[in-house]
């Protein structure tokens, strides 16, 4: 029997990265799976891609810093598919980024808006349908940089160490409802939000992340969908408050990505089919040859 088999499962920031691995996996273990994304184009070629594979999925555009978006999405998931049984808070972006004196109060709230307001609400609208459903699976992205200093701008780091304590608290509160609440935690992963900010793309990426942990190769989107599957599963049924970390041993002992050296200016990193400007590799470069 497929590991989902017969459950409903929402997944947002699925158009692309890990949400899309996540996705094509949990259709394959039986999910019916709502693919939710602000990326119309990509999030529609997921479900296809999905449906060509066997599975059941549909499209749903949301915003997930917006409240009333957050409830359409899990109420679509009812609507097309009967229930909801699990819920994937993943979409994400690098968000504000620079020097903190330099960082703007808008680039600073959006930043929170959409990495962690967004599984509040997730969490907050999943959960009457998951009662009634007799429980389920709520399950955020969180990151290795809400785990340790240094390893993400700043106010990413803040927003993941937020979605990291936010799990173990909702957990208390939703474990006597039966609802499991759990974080993963990835280290370098080459994502399409890290890739198309590289010159050279997700080949120049796979030669830097390897050498920052002890496993010797690059973090995968299906690595993380491989927890999230897991999580998302009967087998974690008795595992709540817990933050998965799937990092090839960085928080273990790993060197460290200089995340200051691309610190020098302030700008926004926004989710990963807008436009960026690159990251200038000479002072990672620099960075990497001094450490």
């Amino acid at each position: 029997m497929r590991r989902l088999e017969g459950k409903v499962a929402v997944i947002t920031g699925a158009a692309s990265g890990i949400g899309a691995a996540a996705a094509a996996l949990f259709a394959r273990e039986g999910a019916a799976v709502v693919v939710s994304d602000l990326n119309d184009e990509g999030g529609h070629e997921v479900a296809e891609r999905c449906q060509r594979g066997g599975g059941r999925a549909c499209f749903q555009h949301a915003d997930v810093a917006v409240e009333a978006d957050i409830v359409a999405l899990v109420d679509r998931a009812v609507a097309e598919y009967g229930a909801l049984n699990v819920t994937f808070n993943n979409a994400g972006l690098g968000g504000a980024i620079g020097p903190i004196e330099h960082t703007s109060v808008a680039d600073w709230d959006r930043t929170m808006a959409v990495l962690l307001r967004s599984v509040f609400l997730g969490t907050k609208h999943s959960i009457a349908h998951m009662r009634a459903a007799g429980g389920g699976s709520i399950l955020s992205t969180a990151s290795i940089a809400g785990l340790r200093g240094g390893a993400g701008p700043h106010a990413y780091s803040a927003a993941k160490a937020a979605v990291v304590n936010l799990t173990r608290s909702f957990a208390l509160e939703l474990a006597r409802d039966n609802i499991r609440i759990n974080c993963i935690c990835p280290g370098a992963i080459n994502t399409p939000l890290i890739s198309t900010r590289f010159p050279g793309g997700a080949a120049v990426v796979e030669q830097i992340f390897p050498a920052i942990q002890p496993l010797p190769r690059c973090g995968t989107p299906e690595d993380i969908a491989a927890m999230a599957l897991f999580l998302a599963s009967d087998e974690a049924a008795f595992v709540t408050g817990a933050a998965m970390v799937v990092d090839g041993g960085f928080t273990a002992g790993g060197s460290g990505l200089p995340v200051n050296a691309l610190n020098d200016e302030a700008r926004f990193s926004g989710p990963s089919f807008e436009p960026a400007e690159p990251i200038d590799l000479s002072a990672l470069e620099r960075a990497i040859d001094n450490k």
